[in-house]
């Protein structure tokens, strides 16, 4: 793993949330983006060489309606860029770790991700991402 690649934080409402993190971090919210398969809606900020990424649910049984009905708004899951995301998916997979997919899939910001389970990392959940060429 190479670098916090963005945290991923759960939000009702972009509406309501892009504003108070432009406050927050003094930037702009730079990109929004659908992502059709994981039935949300993201906004990106850039914080120096931090990104956060604000995910609202599109589907009340989406996985982050359903994350914020249990738990609440806030943070989601921490992503970490890799170089080739097969290779680290096995290593991970060889590790013990288990992946909730078991190919790398279309994300948000052209990148291709998976997910680690996070009752195998401490209850949170990881994503790995790789930027998609």
């Amino acid at each position: 793993m190479q670098k916090v690649e963005h945290i991923g934080i759960a939000v009702k409402s972009l509406s309501v949330a892009i504003p108070i993190f432009e406050k927050l971090l003094h930037a702009s919210c730079y990109k929004t983006e659908g992502v059709d398969s994981e039935k949300v809606n993201t906004a990106f900020f850039r914080s120096g060489e931090t990104k956060i990424e604000l995910l609202e649910s599109t589907d009340p049984e989406g996985v982050i309606a359903k994350f914020i009905e249990k738990k609440g708004e806030g943070l989601h899951h921490i992503a970490f860029d890799v170089k080739d995301i097969s290779v680290e998916m096995e290593r991970l997979k060889k590790e013990g770790f288990v992946l909730l997919n078991e190919i790398p899939k279309q994300g948000a910001d052209n990148k291709l991700v998976c997910f680690l389970h996070p009752k195998h990392t401490n209850g949170v959940l990881i994503e790995l991402c790789m930027e998609r060429k």
